[in-house]
C-alpha cells in the first residue's frame, strides 16, 4: 500500500484507524480530501466490501473526484461504493422505496424555483397578502422546519412555532404549510428537504428498512460534517447505531451555513453521542504562507465555541497582508483592479488564480465596472445558473411532464408554450375544477370532454391535442434520454420557435437549448458503469432529470475559465487561489449588521472571515471604504472590527494619494470628518490588537430595567452609555455610545448588562 507513504504521521493514523467512532478535525489546506480518499481505499484493501461503505459529501463534484482517486488505487471495485451527496444518495434509495410512503418511483424532485412557484400559487389561491407571505420567506421557513425534522403534523401541535409565525404577522403560515405538503404529495413531487425528512420517515416507520440499511452500511464516512443539519445527522446516527463505525471529517472553524440550517452543535457535541470517540487533528497547512496561517489562527482564537487547534505550516513566510483604504466603493473597485494588474505584471499571477470575495452579492457592481474598464475578463460565481435560464427550464418542464404528468408546476409552464391557444382563462378554469373535485390539473386535461360546456370548442380541441402529445412522449420512455429529449424539443416546436428568432438574444437562447440537448447526449454516452447502483447507470430521462435537479452550486461552476473569479465568501468555501482580495471590510457589512445581536451570529461571521482568509495561498489583500452609497445616500463606514483582531506586524496598510488629496483639499466635504476618524481607527489597528474582554459572569438584564444615563456592557461592543431610548413596548430602541461611536440597538435583542 505505497499510497500510505504520502501521508504525514497524523494523517497516517487517521487513515488506518478504521473501526469505531472517529472524528478527523481537519484545518484548511491540511489534506482532508486525501485523508478521506485514502481512508476508504485502505478500508477496501483491508477486505471491507465497497457496498458496505456509505460515503456522504456535499457536492457531486467532490464525490466524483474522490471516487476517481480511489479507483486509481484499488481498481474498478471502487465503482461499487455507495458515494454521493446526502440528497442524491437518499433520492436514489427513495426511488426504490417510494411506494411505502405513498409516492410512485418516478416522483419529481422540485428545485428551489419549483417549490417557490407552488407557494406563490397557494398564496394567490388563499388570497393572502403577497408582500407579507412572500414565497421566498415561506420557502425558507418550511425548509428550516424540515431540516429540523418538523413536518406539518409536528408543526400543528407545537404552540411555540405557531406563536413565532403569529409574531412575524404570518398567522396563516400553518395553512400554507399544510397545503404545500398536500400539493407536493398530489403532484408526486418532493422538494430537496423532503429527500431528507421522507427518508427519516421511511426508517422511522419501517423498522425492517432501518435494519436493512444498518446492516448494509456498516461503515459510514461524512465529509464537511460541520455543514450537516439536524435531519442529516439524525439519519446517519440511526443507521450507524448497530456497528458504530462512523467517521466524520470537518472543521468547526469553517461552519458558515447556519442560514441553510446547518448546526455547528453536530460537530461540537459529537463526543457526547460517542464517548469512545477518537479524535485526529490535521493541523499542518499545505496551502498558505506562514503569514496567512498566522492571521487565521489569531482571528479564530477570538471565538469561544470551538474545538481548539493551532494550524501551522512549513511553507515560506510570504508577504504581509495588504489592507487598502478607499475613498468610496467605486474607488475601492479601482484600487483592487489596479492591484490585480500589478500582481499580474510583477508577480506573474494569472487571472484564473485570482478571486475577489465579498460578503453580499450586491457588492460586485463596482468591481465589475472597474474590470470592464480595464478589459479584464471575469466570471461571477453564483450568478444565473445555466439550468435557471428560461429556455432551459421550458424544455426541462416538458421532460418532467413526460416522466410525471402530475407535476403541476411544470405542466402549467408548458401547457401554452409555445403558444397554442390555451390561455390563462382556460387554465384557471381547469385548476378550479381540479381543486373543487380534489383532482390534479392533468386529470382535468385528460377528461376535458367532461367540462366541454365551460369551454369553447376550439379550446377543447387544443387541450386534447396537447394531452395526446404528452401521452405520446410518455409512451416513448423506452428511448434513451437524448433521443427522447430531441424528439420532444422538435415535436413541441420549442426548437422551431427559438430558431426563428434571429436576434442576438434569440440566437443565444437557441444555443442554450442546443447545449442542454448536448448535455443529455453526454449523459447518455458516459460509459461509466457503477455496480450495485442501478440508477447511476440508468440512461433514462428520469435518471437525467434527477442528476440535473440535484446539482449543487459548485457542480454548476466552471473552474477552468481564464478570468478573475468574483463570488461571495460562502461560495468560495472549498476553493483556493494564489491571490485573494477580501473586500468591503467594514462594520455593518462584514460583520453584518444583524450579527451584532448575538454572540453566536458574530462567531459565525468570524468563521466566515476565517474561511475567506484561508482561501489564499500566497497573497491576501483586504480593502474597505470610508464611505459607501446605500439606498441612494452616502453612508459613512468604519473598518471592520475583524481587522483589529489580526496581528499588527503582518499588516501593510495602504491608501490612495487621490483619496488623501481629495479629502484634504475639501474640508467641507461630508466625508472629510469621517476620513479623519478613520485615520484614528487605522492607527488603532496598527498600534494594538487588544479588544474589550467580556466578563465570564456576563448576564444580561431585562430590557425594562434599562434607562437613559446607565452604563452598560454589550457582548460585542463592550462598555457604553445609554444616551437615549425611543419607541414603545417591544419596539424600544436604545442609542448607546460605545467609545466614540453611537449605535442604535433594539432593546429586546440587545442583551445588555447594567454596570
Amino acid at each position: 500500500m505505497h499510497f500510505l507513504d504520502e501521508l504525514n504521521a497524523i494523517q497516517y493514523e487517521a487513515v488506518t484507524e478504521i473501526h469505531g467512532p472517529i472524528m478527523i478535525n481537519a484545518g484548511p489546506g491540511s489534506g482532508k480530501t486525501r485523508v478521506l480518499t485514502y481512508r476508504i481505499a485502505f478500508m477496501m484493501e483491508q477486505g471491507i466490501e465497497p457496498f458496505n461503505i456509505l460515503a456522504l459529501t456535499f457536492t457531486n463534484k467532490s464525490s466524483k473526484e474522490m471516487r476517481e482517486r480511489i479507483e486509481k488505487i484499488v481498481g474498478s471495485k471502487a465503482r461499487s461504493l455507495f458515494m454521493g451527496t446526502f440528497h442524491s444518495v437518499f433520492a436514489r434509495i427513495l426511488r426504490t422505496k417510494a411506494e411505502a410512503l405513498g409516492y410512485t418511483n418516478n416522483f419529481t424532485i422540485y428545485d428551489t424555483d419549483d417549490a417557490k412557484s407552488v407557494l406563490k400559487s397557494i398564496v394567490k389561491d388563499f388570497a393572502l397578502n403577497d408582500s407579507i407571505y412572500k414565497p421566498n420567506v415561506l420557502y425558507n421557513r418550511i425548509s428550516n422546519l424540515k431540516n429540523n425534522l418538523v413536518n406539518y403534523n409536528i408543526y400543528s401541535k407545537n404552540q411555540e412555532l405557531i406563536y413565532e409565525d403569529e409574531e412575524a404577522h404570518r398567522p396563516k403560515f400553518g395553512e400554507v404549510f399544510k397545503e404545500y405538503t398536500k400539493r407536493c404529495m398530489k403532484n408526486n413531487a418532493m422538494d430537496f428537504d423532503d429527500l431528507l425528512i421522507k427518508f427519516y420517515e421511511l426508517i422511522l416507520r419501517f423498522p425492517e428498512t432501518l435494519y436493512e440499511f444498518q446492516h448494509k452500511f456498516q461503515y459510514i464516512l461524512i465529509d464537511e460534517f460541520q455543514d450537516t443539519n439536524r435531519a442529516q445527522y439524525m439519519i446517519v446516527k440511526k443507521i450507524a447505531d448497530v456497528h458504530q463505525n462512523i467517521c466524520v471529517v470537518g472543521d468547526d472553524s469553517q461552519s458558515i451555513y447556519a442560514f441553510r440550517g446547518a448546526s455547528i452543535d453536530n460537530i461540537l457535541n459529537f463526543k457526547k453521542d460517542y464517548p469512545d470517540l477518537k479524535v485526529f487533528k490535521l493541523e499542518q497547512n499545505y496551502r498558505s504562507s506562514q503569514i496567512i496561517v498566522n492571521a487565521a489562527n489569531a482571528l479564530i482564537k477570538h471565538n469561544k465555541n470551538q474545538i481548539e487547534k493551532t494550524i501551522w505550516t512549513e511553507n515560506e513566510k510570504g508577504q504581509e497582508i495588504a489592507v487598502m483604504r478607499a475613498f468610496s466603493d467605486n474607488d475601492e473597485g479601482k484600487m483592487v483592479v489596479d492591484k490585480i494588474l500589478e500582481q499580474s505584471l510583477t508577480k506573474q499571477i494569472k487571472y484564473q488564480d485570482i478571486a475577489i470575495l465579498y460578503r453580499t452579492n450586491n457588492q460586485s457592481r463596482s468591481f465589475e465596472e472597474a474590470l470592464r474598464r480595464k478589459n479584464i475578463p471575469y466570471i461571477i460565481y453564483g450568478g444565473l445558473s445555466f439550468y435557471q435560464r428560461k429556455e432551459v427550464k421550458d424544455l426541462l418542464a416538458y421532460l418532467k411532464v413526460t416522466v410525471n404528468p402530475y407535476e403541476e408546476e411544470s405542466l402549467k409552464r408548458i401547457i401554452n408554450y409555445p403558444i397554442r391557444g390555451i390561455g390563462d382563462t382556460s387554465v384557471n378554469k381547469m385548476l378550479l375544477f381540479a381543486r373543487q373535485e380534489n383532482k390534479q390539473l392533468w386529470d382535468v386535461v385528460c377528461e376535458i370532454e367532461k367540462y366541454k360546456e365551460h369551454f369553447q370548442a376550439r379550446a377543447i380541441n387544443t387541450i386534447t391535442e396537447f394531452r395526446m402529445m404528452i401521452q405520446s412522449f410518455h409512451l416513448q420512455q423506452d428511448m434513451n434520454a437524448h433521443e427522447l429529449a430531441h424528439h420532444i424539443a422538435k415535436t413541441s416546436k420549442i426548437i422551431g420557435e427559438l430558431y426563428a428568432d434571429k436576434s442576438v438574444e434569440g440566437i443565444s437562447r437557441f444555443e442554450n437549448l442546443q447545449e442542454l440537448i448536448n448535455s443529455i447526449k453526454e449523459f447518455v454516452e458516459n460509459d461509466e458503469v457503477i455496480e450495485n447502483q442501478e440508477l447511476e447507470s440508468d440512461k433514462s430521462l428520469g435518471s437525467f432529470l434527477q442528476s440535473v435537479t440535484l446539482l449543487t452550486d459548485q457542480d454548476k461552476n466552471k473552474d477552468n475559465e481564464e478570468c478573475i473569479k468574483l463570488m461571495t465568501i460562502h461560495a468560495s468555501k472549498g476553493l483556493e487561489f494564489k491571490s485573494v482580495f477580501l473586500v468591503g471590510m467594514e462594520e455593518r457589512l462584514f460583520p453584518s449588521e444583524r450579527s451584532s445581536y448575538s454572540l453566536e451570529d458574530l462567531e459565525e461571521e468570524r468563521r466566515l472571515f476565517y474561511v475567506a482568509v484561508t482561501r489564499a495561498e500566497r497573497f491576501l489583500t483586504m480593502s474597505f471604504s470610508t464611505s459607501r452609497y446605500k439606498f441612494g445616500k452616502i453612508d459613512m463606514c468604519e473598518p471592520s472590527r475583524f481587522l483589529s483582531e489580526l496581528p499588527k506586524e503582518i499588516l501593510d496598510i495602504q491608501f490612495t494619494t487621490s483619496e488623501q488629496n481629495e479629502t484634504n483639499s475639501n474640508p467641507s466635504n461630508p466625508i472629510h470628518k469621517n476620513y479623519q476618524r478613520n485615520n484614528q481607527l487605522i492607527n488603532t489597528i496598527k498600534s494594538t490588537n487588544n479588544i474589550q474582554k467580556i466578563p465570564t459572569d456576563f448576564k444580561p438584564d431585562h430590557p425594562d430595567k434599562l434607562e437613559v444615563g446607565m452604563r452598560v456592557m454589550h457582548q460585542n461592543f463592550g462598555e457604553g452609555n445609554i444616551v437615549g431610548i425611543d419607541g414603545d413596548a417591544d419596539k424600544k430602541v436604545a442609542s448607546i455610545m460605545f467609545g466614540g461611536t453611537e449605535r442604535r440597538i433594539m432593546l429586546k435583542f440587545a442583551k445588555l448588562q447594567i454596570l
